[in-house]
């Protein structure tokens, strides 16, 4: 996906529509601007919920019940990377 603009006299550019649409920019939408060598990246930044890490955690614990006993780090990560080699792309 390639796109032209034109950098205004104030400094502003203009994202094209169909790539807003694209990458489902609307707005008032905060992006990063990283300076890279030969160019510019602007990255969006993520929407916040609004919701506090304990709420997050709250709905969370809600949807999914662990029975058993407590699982380790190592244990989850070894399910991780099981899941991940047992992926079919």
């Amino acid at each position: 996906m390639n796109a032209k603009t034109t950098l205004s006299a104030k400094g502003q550019v203009v994202i094209p529509k169909d790539v807003r649409d694209q990458l489902g920019l609307a707005p008032g939408q905060v992006l990063d601007v990283v300076p890279m060598a030969g160019g510019v990246l602007l990255k969006p930044q993520h929407k916040k919920s609004g919701r506090s890490f304990e709420e997050i955690m709250a709905g969370i614990r809600a949807r999914y019940q662990h029975q058993g006993p407590p699982v380790s780090i190592e244990e989850m990560d070894e399910a991780i990377a099981q899941m991940f080699r047992d992926r079919k792309d």
